[in-house]
């Protein structure tokens, strides 16, 4: 330990740390008279006004003068500031302002980027409107990532609309956790399209602006391919609150609303989902009701220049060799809904797997493990077999049941031919006889017996048997 904090006070030049840490840790850098004279801060905006103090304070005055000569903050106002979770220290106090934005307001001079180096041209334009000048490095036209198309996708970037799927479009399981469970099955799938297509699962990120669809969506996902190599999950599925300031190749978002806008009508939000991807940005949402949302509108006016339903290129595979210039050799598949997304994956998976094991590679689950059919079709399966079920066990019941008639029409046939005996000897049956033989009180109980409701031991006898036959 003391090595360590000779090193932090004697030959360090540049310690990183978060403000978080700073504040808990305080006490311990002024004991060892920790000093330093410039201090950066990185997603400033996102950080609250108070705890940007915290770092400045870490060191003793001299002569009762800071010896801080410089403070950069860096940071986006157009994008989210820090998370207050009351309400009216949100609305009331405006404690959601940072001291960057404060500065911004403020008037204070700053210096504003005029160029990004993450996305293509195309998607940058989708939130290039929130400022001023803002254009492209040389490497996001002349790399040749950025040069090609996505493979088995028509364009870079589409707005795609998502119906109700069994007449449900958002739903509200608790309060404030909101879930769509059509856009959820949109997203897995086209998840494992990409896969299928040869798609780094590394590559792959899925975003959403609620928490309940972000579970809702791992559920999914856990369902339809988490147990299966081939597939394997994105490399996150979380909120796009959360993904600020991280960034994948190929981003899934999906919007889930379809009565209201939500929170999404907060522009910062918007820029923040938009500019997360660098090569690929797939939207599902319901195009009617956030084309009326006038805040959203820029974005959606340059989103909907494309198709809005998803066009893909099947006979495409990763990594591309189409020049993002050129349309594709073949016209492209338009995908009607969901259901239509679905099916094509689970067909597609059907000759991949027959081709593996016909070439005796690693077996993989059959399709019927896979289970990539929609949430109707389960639901059918599972009540098929249940009746199946049922009607097995019925079975066994009446060939119990039968069983038991056969045996009552025995001894009836049986009491008969001794009835027969008895007269045909020509001497009446004495009271002695009719105890040790009761045939005529043992006729009214046999025709009960044909009822099986009225021999629970036989009953429990076939339902054990049924048990241990099945595996």
């Amino acid at each position: 330990m003391d090595r360590i904090n000779y090193l932090l006070v004697k030959e360090a030049k540049i310690i990183a740390m978060t403000c978080t840490h700073a504040a808990l840790r305080r006490r311990d850098f002024v004991e060892l008279s920790f000093k330093y004279d410039n201090v950066v801060m990185e997603e400033a905006a996102q950080i609250l006004e108070v705890e940007t103090f915290i770092p400045l304070m870490l060191q003793n005055t001299e002569d009762g003068v800071s010896r801080l000569k410089r403070v950069i903050l860096i940071g986006d106002h157009h994008q989210l500031p820090p998370v207050i979770k009351n309400m009216a220290f949100q609305k009331y106090s405006n404690m959601e302002q940072s001291m960057f934005t404060r500065f911004i307001r403020l008037g204070v001079p700053a210096v504003q980027l005029d160029a990004q180096g993450r996305a293509r041209p195309s998607l940058c334009q989708l939130y290039q409107w929130r400022y001023e000048k803002l254009g492209n490095l040389t490497h996001v036209t002349n790399s040749p990532e950025y040069q090609m198309a996505n493979a088995g996708f028509q364009f870079d970037h589409q707005l795609i609309n998502v119906e109700d799927f069994n007449g449900k479009g958002e739903t509200q399981p608790n309060p404030y956790f909101y879930q769509n469970l059509a856009e959820a099955e949109y997203a897995a799938a086209m998840f494992m399209y990409m896969r299928l297509q040869g798609y780094p699962q590394e590559k792959i990120t899925i975003l959403t602006t609620y928490n309940g669809q972000k579970h809702l969506i791992r559920d999914v996902l856990n369902k339809r391919c988490g147990s299966n190599p081939y597939f394997g999950n994105p490399e996150k599925v979380t909120t796009v609150d959360r993904y600020q300031g991280s960034q994948n190749d190929y981003i899934i978002l999906s919007l889930v609303r379809t009565r209201h806008i939500g929170h999404l009508r907060d522009v910062r939000r918007l820029v923040v989902a938009m500019s997360r991807a660098r090569l690929g940005l797939y939207i599902l949402a319901r195009v009617t009701l956030f084309s009326k949302c006038r805040e959203l509108t820029p974005a959606f006016t340059l989103l909907k220049k494309h198709p809005q339903q998803l066009c893909l290129v099947p006979d495409e595979f990763y990594p591309s060799s189409r020049p993002v210039s050129v349309s594709p050799a073949n016209p492209p598949l338009v995908i009607r809904d969901m259901v239509h997304l679905t099916k094509l994956v689970f067909d597609e998976y059907q000759v991949r797997l027959h081709a593996m094991r016909v070439q005796q590679q690693i077996p993989l689950p059959s399709p019927e493990e896979l289970d990539v059919s929609s949430n109707d079709n389960m639901a059918e399966d599972d009540d098929q077999q249940i009746h199946d079920q049922q009607n097995d066990s019925a079975d066994q019941q009446n060939d119990s049941a039968d069983q038991q008639n056969d045996s009552a029409d025995q001894q009836n046939d049986s009491t008969d031919q001794q009835n027969d005996s008895s007269d045909q000897q020509g001497r009446p049956l004495d009271q002695h006889e009719l105890v040790d033989h009761p045939v005529d009180q043992q006729n009214e109980p046999v025709d009960k017996q044909n009822e099986p409701v009225d021999h629970p031991a036989d009953q429990d006898t076939s339902q054990q048997q049924q048990e241990e036959d099945q595996p």
